[in-house]
C-alpha cells in the first residue's frame, strides 16, 4: 500500500515531469488549489487586472494537492520568467512545518510581491444548546477541562490551528477535534454534537444568518464591513487574531524593478470599488501595501503559525 507520503512524491514528479505551460509574453500565475475555489477566483481577480493595467496576458494555472507543494514547485521550476504564485496562509507558513515533503521556504525561495486579501475566521455554535457567548464557552471548559469540544476543518489547516490559539492565549484545554471537511465540522455544531466549531466566514455566514448557527466571535484585528454584528475574539481573549490570506510571489531573481511594477499594478486594483466588491463575493478583504509591507508581513505571519504549530506539538507528516 502506497504512504501519504510516496503519493506526494509520486505527485510531485509528475508536476516537475510536466511539459511547460508558459505561453510567449504571458504573465503566468499559480495556484495551489482547484478550479472554482476562493485562491482560482482571487488569482483570475488579480490575473485580469494585472492583464488591464500592465498590457500583458495573464493565464491562470490551479496545480491542487499535498498541501500546495505541487503548486509551490512548479512555480519554482517554471520556465517562464513571468511566473506568479499565489499562495494561501497555510501554503506559506504551515505546510512546511507539516510535511516532510514540503522542502521550501518561500521567504527565501521566491519574491514577495504584495498581501492581496484576507478573510477571518469565526467561532460559531448551536443557537439553541451552544454557549451564547465566546466568554461562556471559555467558562465552560474551565470547569471541565477537555470536556469541551471544537471542531475545525483538517489537521493543521489555519481553522485549527485557530482553534489552538483560542486554547494557548487564553490558557484553557478545550477537546479540539478537526474534521475530515468543512461540511461535517460545521454539522458538528449545527446539530449540537460540538460546543462551537471555528471555520472561515465564507461557508459560516449563511448558516448565521439564516439562524442555523450563533456566530460567536471573529478573529480579524478590527471590525469589518458586514461582520459589525459579531464581537472580536481579541476583545474577549487578548492575542486571538488570524486570518487566512493570500499573498503573491514572484520567482527568485525577478528584477525589482519588475516586482514594484507588479506591486504598483495590484494595488491600484485593490482600490477599485468592482475589485473590493468581487472579492467580498469570496468573502475577502483587500490588503495591498509596499514589497516592504509584504515582506514585513510575511515574516509576522510565519512566527505567528510557527509558534502555534510548536505550542500545540503537531508533528510533519
Amino acid at each position: 500500500m502506497r504512504t501519504r507520503r510516496s503519493l506526494i512524491a509520486l505527485a510531485l514528479g509528475a508536476a516537475l515531469a510536466a511539459p511547460a505551460w508558459s505561453q510567449q509574453g504571458t504573465i503566468d500565475i499559480i495556484v495551489p488549489s482547484g478550479a472554482g475555489s476562493a485562491p482560482d477566483i482571487i488569482a483570475r481577480i488579480i490575473g485580469d487586472e494585472l492583464g488591464a493595467r500592465l498590457k500583458q496576458p495573464t493565464v491562470v494555472y490551479d496545480r491542487p494537492g499535498a498541501g500546495g507543494i505541487i503548486a509551490v514547485m512548479a512555480a519554482k521550476a517554471a520556465a517562464n520568467a513571468d511566473t506568479l504564485l499565489l499562495a494561501q496562509a497555510a501554503v506559506v507558513t504551515v505546510t512546511p512545518l507539516t510535511y516532510r515533503a514540503a522542502k521550501y521556504d518561500l521567504e527565501k525561495d521566491m519574491e514577495p510581491v504584495v498581501a492581496v486579501a484576507d478573510t477571518p475566521m469565526m467561532f460559531v455554535t448551536n443557537p439553541d444548546t451552544g454557549p451564547k457567548t465566546l466568554a461562556d464557552a471559555l467558562a465552560a471548559a474551565r470547569k471541565e477541562p477537555g470536556k469541551v469540544t471544537v471542531t475545525t476543518t483538517g489537521r493543521a489547516s489555519i481553522p485549527h490551528l485557530t482553534a489552538e490559539l483560542l486554547a494557548q492565549k487564553s490558557e484553557v484545554r478545550f477537546n479540539i477535534v478537526p474534521t475530515a471537511s468543512t461540511g461535517q465540522g460545521i454539522q458538528t455544531a449545527v446539530s449540537g454534537e460540538a460546543a462551537m466549531t471555528v471555520n472561515g466566514i465564507a461557508p459560516l455566514l449563511p448558516l448565521v444568518k439564516s439562524g442555523r448557527l450563533r456566530g460567536l466571535a471573529v478573529s480579524s484585528a478590527k471590525v469589518l464591513p458586514g461582520l459589525d454584528a459579531y464581537p472580536l475574539a481579541r476583545d474577549t481573549v487578548p492575542g486571538l487574531q488570524a486570518t487566512g490570506w493570500f499573498m503573491l510571489f514572484a520567482r527568485k531573481g525577478t528584477p525589482a524593478a519588475r516586482i514594484a511594477q507588479i506591486n504598483r499594478a495590484v494595488n491600484e486594483a485593490l482600490q477599485s470599488p468592482e475589485v473590493v466588491a468581487k472579492l467580498a463575493q469570496t468573502a475577502n478583504y483587500p490588503l495591498g501595501g509596499s514589497v516592504a509591507d509584504a515582506k514585513t508581513f510575511l515574516k509576522k505571519e510565519q512566527a505567528l503559525w510557527s509558534g502555534i504549530v510548536k505550542s500545540a506539538g503537531i508533528q510533519p507528516e
